[in-house]
């Protein structure tokens, strides 16, 4: 039975604490954060045996196999580190951290400690997502032409107000770093190596110190283009998550409301598996989807040495530094 503790008690820790009481083979036995209350309320929640708000406290317990970092994007490189040096495995959520160079660090930490890094990248598990990259390592799109991603949600004031990090540079980022980073990561996944990235970005309406809305171009090595367009502005909720590859042999639109339907799907050969396209819609209550359970699976398997990680820290990585490009191009940094 593997052992886990959770770090940051928030937003996006009821999809782990629920994703590991699914596995048959781990349990949540701390969980964490600096707001007391928050800790203990998971903790009663969950069935959790032990809750804390000293992180240092948490980390002291020996029977911990990784940490579960969910914290604020800025802190994850300094609380995966934390966990690295007390000789834990760690899963960090998206991304992993919001500079490049501290990324590095926590994937030098980890590798110098002899333990194990992983990036939630969740969607990349979304079945439509599976059965899109599965044509894609086949070939069946020839030589890839374009691809598109649109992320047309909203976030309304009331959300950045709940807590003093959201929308800073210092940890956060904008709309392309915490709310887009699973399309930047789709879109760069299918893309390839990256030759040049132009981008536009606006805080229009949200008081925050990070943009709300913006566009980036990418021209891929391969000579294919990339754009992401990008809003929190949405009226009156959120309405796209899609992901759109054009081939030379073939086209796919996935969209819903985070890369759960797949909308077209046509390409010159035929394959058995294309009869699974309708299968592989589905209709998720929110826009993180169902992939957190896949993805500890994935991890326990790893762990197990039964299968390779989803998104490892080197793989991680690769999203976060266009990330770092596109804020390059405008805050020219």
């Amino acid at each position: 039975m593997i052992k886990i503790g959770l770090v940051g008690c928030g937003r996006i820790s009821r999809n782990h604490f629920e994703a590991i009481a699914a596995q048959m083979d781990a349990e949540c036995v701390a969980c964490c954060d600096i707001i007391p209350e928050r800790a203990r309320e998971a903790a009663q929640k969950y069935g959790i045996p032990f809750w804390t708000s000293s992180y240092e406290e948490m980390l002291k317990i020996r029977e911990i196999d990784f940490v579960s970092v969910c914290t604020p994007s800025g802190l994850h490189p300094e609380h995966g580190i934390m966990a690295a040096e007390h000789g834990k495995h760690v899963i960090t959520e998206k991304p992993m951290g919001v500079r490049l160079k501290e990324a590095d660090q926590l994937i030098k930490t980890c590798a110098a400690r002899g333990v194990k890094l992983f990036v939630v990248l969740q969607n990349r598990l979304n079945p439509s997502i599976q059965l899109l990259r599965r044509a894609y390592e086949e070939g069946r799109f020839g030589r890839i032409y374009m691809i598109t991603s649109n992320v047309f949600w909203t976030r309304p004031q009331e959300y950045y107000d709940q807590a003093p990090w959201r929308g800073t540079w210092k940890c956060d980022g904008g709309a392309f770093m915490n709310q887009a980073s699973h399309y930047v990561d789709m879109v760069q996944w299918f893309g390839g190596e990256i030759e040049e990235v132009k981008s536009i970005t606006a805080t229009l309406e949200r008081k925050i110190e990070a943009e709300d809305t913006g566009a980036a171009i990418i021209r891929f090595k391969n000579g294919a283009i990339g754009s992401i367009n990008v809003t929190m502005l949405t009226y009156p909720r959120n309405m796209e998550g899609s992901i759109t590859i054009l081939g030379e042999k073939g086209t796919v639109r996935i969209s819903g409301i985070a890369m759960n339907r797949i909308e077209h799907w046509e390409f010159a050969d035929t394959r058995d598996y294309d009869r699974e396209v309708e299968k592989a819609s589905t209709n998720p209550s929110s826009v993180y989807g169902f992939g957190h359970s896949g993805y500890y699976r994935n991890v326990l398997d790893v762990l197990a040495g039964k299968e390779k990680p989803v998104c490892d820290g080197s793989e991680g990585r690769k999203s976060l530094w266009l990330l770092e490009e596109i804020y390059r191009e405008v805050r020219g940094r």
